[in-house]
């Protein structure tokens, strides 16, 4: 038996996330299939992370274990035949098998693209979040000073998670602006279920003057969801890299 550890570039647009379903076709899904016809065997993949419909990645990891004896390094080439134009593996190789893509992370990285423009863009509507209204960009660079560090997220926790801790540690996060296109980088220990895009979310509130960048931290510290933004929308976050 070997374990192979493959590298994932995908579109989420047309896929009801990553997690297979019974009646929606996922990401996760599509690729079980193409290995299987692959190999030759009942192949079923585990993934770093569980990124919900209309999520993008450059950069998700999944292993697999089977008794095929095609080289690891092959495997993204000949899979990459099975597949649709919209999922690309990028790359593969063989580990250990203790190796778990989930259990074994130690960070991940996440973007999330703005943009904004009193138009939408025909090319990104995809891609990123369209907002109209014209953002403060150095406002927005100013709240998010207040977000690194090792603390308690709830304020960035989506409604309903039933998660026992909600400490977490983000070690950077960077907001770049060209043109019309504002871009969130952040990564971090690991991350709540929609925490990125409940942070994106604020922080157009704060570039829209809906919350004051200087309460930003105050708002971290009270725990309390209702003080921060709406959830952006899905279609603007990527995952970007996952760290081991």
């Amino acid at each position: 038996m070997r374990n192979i550890k493959i590298t994932i570039e995908y579109d989420g647009t047309d896929y009801h996330g990553w997690q297979s379903q019974e009646n929606a076709v996922s990401v996760q899904g599509v690729i079980e299939e193409a290995l299987s016809k692959l190999t030759g065997e009942n192949i079923n993949i585990i993934g770093a992370s569980r990124t919900d419909t209309g999520v993008h990645a450059y950069g998700q990891v999944a292993n697999f274990f089977t008794e095929s004896k095609i080289p690891a390094e092959k495997f993204f080439l000949a899979a990459n035949c099975q597949l649709p134009s919209d999922i690309s593996i990028v790359g593969s190789e063989e580990v250990s098998l203790d190796f778990h893509s989930r259990f074994c992370a130690k960070g991940k990285r996440y973007k999330y693209l703005i943009y904004n423009s009193r138009s939408p863009s025909a090319l990104l509507r995809n891609r990123a979040y369209h907002v109209p209204v014209s953002l403060d960009f150095e406002k927005m660079r100013k709240a998010a000073l207040y977000i690194p560090g090792k603390k308690d997220f709830s304020t960035f926790k989506a409604t309903g998670s039933s998660v026992k801790s909600s400490v977490r540690t983000i070690t950077g996060i960077e907001l770049n602006k060209k043109e019309n296109v504002i871009e969130m980088v952040i990564t971090g220990d690991g991350f709540l279920y929609n925490m990125v895009r409940i942070i994106a979310g604020t922080l157009v509130d704060v570039g829209n003057g809906r919350i004051n960048s200087d309460d930003l931290g105050s708002i971290i510290e009270s725990l309390d969801r209702t003080k921060a933004g709406r959830t952006a929308p899905a279609h603007g976050l990527y995952l970007m890299e996952v760290f081991y």
